[in-house]
C-alpha cells in the first residue's frame, strides 16, 4: 500500500495554508505521541473552540490538499491529543482487514456468552439503499449539521477544537493519527477502522469526532426499522460492548431501540 503524501509539514512556514489553497485560522501542529515525537505531524489542530460553521470552512482541505476534517476534545481529565498516548506506529492499515472478520473475532471474545448467540454476520444495507426521503442525502452534509449542532449544544465534548488529519477517507482517521482509545478492546485501531469503512459504504457514516477514549460518527443513511437496527447493534456490540454492557439495559434490543433506530449519529466509548 502507498503511503500518501502528507501535506502537514508545509504548515510549518505557511501556517495559514495558502499554499495548500486554503485559509486556516490560527493553529498548531500535533506530533506528540507515546513514544515522543512522530517523524512528521500527524494532526494540525485549531487553537479557538469550535464554531456552527467551522466544519464547512474546512471543507476544501479534503480537496485541495487530502486532508480530512475531524473534531477533538482539547479539554477534559486527559487533556488534548497531545497527552493521548498516540500510537501511530502500532496501527496496521485499515485496508488490511475484512470488517466481517474483525467482528467476527471480536463477538467471538467478548459479545457470545453474554448472547448466547454465534457471530450473526454483517447486516444487509437495505437502510442505505432506502434513506429517510426527509433526510439529507449526502454524507458530508449530514456530518456538517451533526458538527455544528454538536459544538453549539456542548456536552459531549468539554473543548472541541477542529483538527485536520492526512488520511484517504473519514473511516481512517483515527487510525491515521494512531488513536488508541479503544487500546482495552482492540490495540490495533486500524481493525476498527476496517469497520468504519464498511459503516461509510454502507450507511453513510463520518468520523466527525474523537475524545481521548470516544468516538462520534454521523450516520447520513440509519436503519429505519426495528430488525434493521437490531442486527446492526451486533455489530456495535463487537466494536464496542461498553456501549451496551454498561447501559442501564444492557440488551441488544433496547440499545437498537435507543441508540440505533432512526439515529443521524452513533457514540462510542469504551471503558
Amino acid at each position: 500500500m502507498a503511503t500518501l503524501p502528507n501535506p502537514l509539514p508545509k504548515l510549518t512556514g505557511d501556517p495559514t495554508g495558502a499554499a495548500l489553497g486554503l485559509r486556516l485560522p490560527s493553529g498548531r501542529l500535533v506530533d506528540t505521541t507515546h513514544q515522543g515525537p512522530w517523524h512528521e505531524p500527524l494532526l494540525w489542530l485549531a487553537d479557538a473552540q469550535a464554531a456552527p460553521g467551522d466544519w464547512a470552512a474546512l471543507a476544501p482541505a479534503r480537496r485541495s490538499a487530502g486532508l480530512l476534517p475531524v473534531v477533538v476534545d482539547a479539554g477534559g481529565g486527559q487533556g488534548g491529543p497531545e497527552h493521548w498516548e498516540l500510537a501511530p506506529d502500532a496501527m496496521s492499515y485499515p485496508g488490511d482487514h475484512d470488517a466481517d472478520e474483525v467482528l467476527a473475532d471480536l463477538w467471538e471474545e467478548y459479545a457470545a456468552g453474554e448472547t448466547g448467540r454465534e457471530w450473526p454476520g454483517l447486516t444487509d444495507a437495505t437502510a442505505a439503499a432506502d434513506p429517510d426521503p426527509d433526510a439529507p442525502d449526502d454524507p458530508d452534509a449530514v456530518a456538517m449539521g451533526i458538527v455544528d449542532d454538536l459544538v453549539e449544544s456542548g456536552g459531549l465534548l468539554e473543548d472541541p477544537r477542529l483538527a485536520l488529519v492526512p488520511a484517504r477517507r473519514s473511516a481512517d482517521v483515527p487510525a491515521a493519527i494512531g488513536w488508541s482509545g479503544p487500546v482495552n478492546h482492540e490495540g490495533d485501531t486500524a481493525r476498527l477502522c476496517a469497520v468504519l469503512r464498511s459503516w461509510e459504504d454502507r450507511f453513510g457514516i463520518r468520523v466527525v469526532a474523537l475524545g481521548f477514549d470516544q468516538l462520534l460518527v454521523s450516520v447520513a443513511a440509519p436503519p429505519l426499522t426495528l430488525a434493521e437496527a437490531e442486527a446492526v447493534a451486533a455489530e456495535h456490540f463487537a466494536f464496542c460492548p461498553d456501549n451496551i454492557l454498561q447501559s442501564g439495559d444492557p440488551s441488544v434490543r433496547a440499545y437498537a431501540e435507543t441508540r440505533v433506530l432512526g439515529r443521524p449519529a452513533w457514540h462510542f466509548w469504551w471503558d
